[in-house]
């Protein structure tokens, strides 16, 4: 039987253990190991380069929808697996995009989970009712040509968009050169940036943007 490795990305201590556990009790299902951030995700990912990786979206230092865009970008066969308490459309529109292979709901039963693992291990797509129920009134008024333009068809660089979710968690120009390796020229640069391509005049609304970009 092949085991199918599995990388668990969730920052709640109490969420992951169960999660290990629970995966843990499946034979064809092994726990490689566990990241309680997005950037650890990011590097576990390259080292270890599991079958499947279970990605929470809320995480700190980077949200797992970048963590997702940045995994895929140097590993493109890499299947993830989003595993979210909330279903808004801002979150399924940024998990599709970002491309992820599945995105279930925190409130699935352990038998779901299994079978979403093992189903997106074969290269497959799958999402819950109520996911793929909300996606399917999402994409089509996403394509409609009625002119308008949605904050999520903004296209930011890996950087601005660790950099929004830091300006998003409070943390000043200092503390964001100190997290991100950069200097403090460069964060304003790139808050300068966001300002332009998000058309905003104050943090505020960066703040509130983050929210529908990122989705943190």
């Amino acid at each position: 039987m092949k085991q199918i490795t599995v990388l668990i990305a969730e920052d709640h201590t109490l969420v992951r253990e169960g999660l290990r556990k629970m995966l843990s009790s499946e034979k064809d299902l092994l726990v490689a190991g566990e990241a309680q951030d997005g950037r650890l995700a990011v590097s576990m990912a390259r080292k270890l380069q599991p079958d499947v990786i279970l990605m929470d979206i809320a995480m700190p230092l980077l949200n797992g929808l970048e963590a997702s865009r940045q995994i895929l970008k140097a590993r493109p066969t890499q299947r993830i697996l989003i595993l979210s308490a909330h279903c808004d459309d801002a979150y399924l529109q940024s998990a599709v995009e970002a491309g992820a292979s599945g995105f279930l709901l925190k409130q699935s039963s352990t038998h779901e989970l299994c079978d979403a693992i093992r189903t997106v291990d074969q290269g497959k797509t799958v999402f819950s009712s109520t996911v793929a129920r909300r996606l399917e009134h999402l994409y089509p008024r996403k394509s409609s040509r009625d002119g308008s333009v949605t904050k999520t068809a903004v296209k930011l660089t890996s950087r601005e968009m660790e950099t929004l979710q830091l300006i998003a968690e409070g943390k000043a120009n200092k503390e964001i050169a100190s997290d991100l390796g950069i200097g403090i020229k460069t964060v304003e640069k790139h808050r300068e940036h966001l300002m332009k391509k998000l058309n905003l005049r104050d943090t505020a609304g960066i703040i509130e943007s983050s929210v529908q970009l990122t989705v943190v």
